[in-house]
């Protein structure tokens, strides 16, 4: 299997797309300006600050900033960290033996309490999905945070950052140029990256690399899938690469962020299947239908199945590995019963979530394509192709941003100082002290609460944005982080032992390198 499985992180010199902003004297571009981003630039709020006058001086010793919907950006800073394919002294594209982000710091931030960003252009909520990536924003550059969630004042000493990845493809597509806008608006001289552009960039190099066009398939979310920004982006990438446009497939992959990331919208313990709010595929499900005539070629697994197998509005996903097996399923069944042309050759995992189980999405593609009928024939041999490209957009990611601060001239040298000595680990958890906030059982907000806010009350602290501790993050989010980023567990320990964030952090949550 191992062999068949080419897992491409194609790395990008002279065709990359960069979404890069250095925007200090560059007008607007017309949007309307959010109130979020009016509010900042007056300085009118205690809750959303940006010290903008720290920015009139030299930023190279400020850290990188990184976000995401949850943990799952975190596969991007360890792209970030493993990257070695240009000389630190020239920065010219040539791997010297040296990470090339060896001087620098980064702050990370998994608005977990909010996600999935996904389901919010679902619930008609763009305008707030936007906010909300604005927030992401703002903490980045600002100085507030909380100690926990039992805080009852905020800390104010967390240092700005140069730059912004936003390792969220649903932010990207939904809110990467109202970040850009707001930084035009703010007058800040950061850098902005964002990964659609770097999946699609890889996509394409993949097919120019193998000579076999083929058909992309785009996993990611429902949020995304609905903005389009990969099947746009793969046009624009193929143009300047001057090669025809390949055909593209989406699935929005409905719960598979959830499910990793242990939502019980989406996952529970059997023993409480039954006063869950599910929100999975199911019969029922107009956006993820499970559809019983495909039930031998989904071939769930049993111990993550719920239901009677007899009656099927009673079925339910309860493992990542049946929402894995549903999702690769749908999308490979609807190609077939289009008038399909090309067998998929790439695949791209569009969620930072999904290269957690690339095996197992490769295992699920190459079942799929062994798939045998009772009579022998096999619908979706010549459908997925033998050898397939998977594209994490993540690697490609890494090299923009260092371009971008290459050119910025913001790489921290040998004989520079970052004004961090260790890495800092944010998660947003929900404010319980918010009059009308609605929680769940485990401690989340509840669906209709989450989904049920929109933009614009500015006064209200929806989430406080804590330090990552064993409060926050699970045993299987630990164990899942220790065992796959080995470099990012040892920032996260050394974050949550020597920072000076985390000094008053009590000893009992904080991580250990034992978890």
């Amino acid at each position: 299997m191992k062999q068949k499985i080419s897992i491409l992180l194609v790395l990008i010199f002279g065709l990359l797309l960069l979404t890069t902003v250095n925007v200090r004297g560059e007008q607007a571009t017309g949007q309307t300006t959010p109130p979020l981003v009016e509010l900042v630039k007056q300085g009118k709020s205690k809750i959303f600050t940006v010290p903008l006058d720290r920015y009139e001086t030299d930023t190279k010793a400020l850290p990188i900033g990184i976000f995401d919907s949850g943990i799952g950006g975190l596969t991007v800073l360890k792209a970030i960290l493993e990257l070695d394919v240009f000389n630190n002294l020239t920065h010219e594209p040539a791997p010297d033996g040296w990470p090339d982000f060896k001087n620098e710091r980064f702050i990370y931030l998994g608005d977990q309490a909010n996600m999935p960003y996904g389901n919010y252009p679902s619930e008609q909520k763009v305008d707030f999905l936007r906010e909300l990536i604005i927030k992401d924003a703002v903490f980045l550059l600002g100085s507030r945070y909380w100690l926990s969630a039992s805080s009852s004042n905020p800390y104010h000493d967390k240092p700005p950052v140069k730059a912004i990845v936003i390792a969220c493809n649903t932010a990207t597509a939904y809110g990467l140029e109202a970040v850009r806008d707001a930084l035009r608006q703010w007058e800040l001289p950061v850098q902005l990256v964002g990964v659609v552009e770097a999946g699609a960039d890889g996509a394409i190099q993949s097919i120019k690399r193998t000579g076999k066009r083929g058909t992309v398939a785009v996993l990611a979310t429902v949020g995304t899938c609905k903005s389009r920004g990969y099947p746009r982006a793969i046009k624009k990438a193929a143009g300047k690469a001057d090669i025809e446009p390949p055909t593209v497939i989406q699935q929005g992959c409905l719960g598979l962020a959830g499910a990793i990331e242990g939502d019980p919208s989406y996952i529970t313990s059997p023993e409480s299947s039954e006063t869950s709010d599910y929100r999975g595929p199911s019969v029922g499900n107009r956006t993820a239908p499970i559809d019983p005539a495909l039930f031998a070629r989904y071939n769930f697994e049993t111990k993550g199945f719920l239901g009677d197998h007899d009656s099927p509005n009673t079925w339910r996903l309860n493992s990542v590995e049946n929402y894995i097996r549903y999702h690769t399923t749908t999308i490979v069944e609807q190609y077939r019963r289009s008038s399909w042309s090309e067998p998929i050759s790439t695949v791209i995992l569009g969620c930072t979530h999904f290269p957690y189980q690339l095996e197992n999405i490769a295992n699920s593609f190459e079942r799929l394509r062994k798939f045998r009928k009772a009579d022998g024939t096999g619908p979706y041999k010549s459908i997925i192709s033998e050898k397939l490209s998977f594209i994490d957009p993540a690697a490609i990611t890494a090299t923009q941003l260092y371009e971008s601060l290459a050119d910025a001239k913001l790489l921290i040298g040998k004989t520079d100082k970052a004004i961090l000595t260790t890495d800092e680990f944010y998660i947003s958890v929900p404010n319980a002290s918010l009059a009308g906030a609605r929680l769940a059982s485990n401690g989340g907000f509840t669906y209709e609460y989450k989904y049920g806010r929109g933009p614009g009350n500015l006064s209200a602290e929806y989430v406080k944005r804590v330090p990552m501790s064993s409060a926050n993050l699970s045993d299987d989010v630990r164990y899942n982080i220790k065992t796959t980023m080995p470099k990012v567990w040892k920032r996260l320990i050394t974050f949550s032992h020597k920072s000076p964030r985390t000094k008053n952090l009590p000893a009992s949550i904080r991580i250990m390198s034992t978890d």
